[in-house]
């Protein structure tokens, strides 16, 4: 049987998970970008949702290089206005600032650098990763015991999870601890 303390951990990890896609209990608390519009260009041709979800409505398709004032940040995605409205484009198709002028053979290579996550002089590869859950959704967040009960319920014995494994023919395999820190 699992013990007391690890079911209480494995509870608690599931109630965190839990509140992070619980909009009841996490108020979504958008960034302000700055006081005023900041403006903007966009890298590619995108498309404006009327939320920021990848599977939120279209509201107009916009094309590589329009120009559009940032009103707000919301986790990885920027309210946007263009001259085709208001909605949320992804963050990382928006480079901050004036658009600068430059030649058909310059954007070409900038959507290549683009595409391939590869940019500058020594062509190095940059990964960016944008957390769930920003600071403000954080410090609103709430103690949900019921949220906590309802992950407690999801533990097995370790009967059960033996039956389970062996049923999708897993192998068990013993994995030592890590070495104790150096003080």
């Amino acid at each position: 049987m699992v013990n007391t303390m690890h079911r209480h951990l494995i509870g608690a990890a599931l109630a965190m998970a839990l509140l992070a896609g619980a909009p009841a209990t996490i108020a979504p608390a958008a960034t302000a970008t700055s006081a005023a519009p900041e403006a903007g260009t966009l890298l590619k041709a995108e498309s404006l949702k009327a939320e920021p979800y990848t599977d939120g409505k279209n509201v107009a398709a916009l094309a590589l290089g329009t120009r559009v004032e940032i009103l707000q940040r919301q986790g990885g995605w920027f309210r946007v206005r263009t001259a085709k409205g208001s909605g949320w484009v992804r963050m990382l198709s928006v480079r901050r600032g004036a658009a600068a002028k430059s030649s058909a053979a310059g954007e070409a290579g900038g959507l290549l650098s683009l595409a391939t996550g590869r940019a500058g002089t020594g062509k190095v590869v940059a990964t960016t990763g944008i957390r769930g859950l920003d600071e403000e959704q954080l410090k609103a967040a709430t103690y949900d015991e019921a949220e906590l009960k309802l992950a407690d319920s999801f533990g097995v014995t370790r009967a059960a999870a033996a039956q389970s494994a062996a049923s999708a023919k897993l192998v068990a395999r013993t994995v030592g601890y890590l070495p104790a820190p150096k003080e």
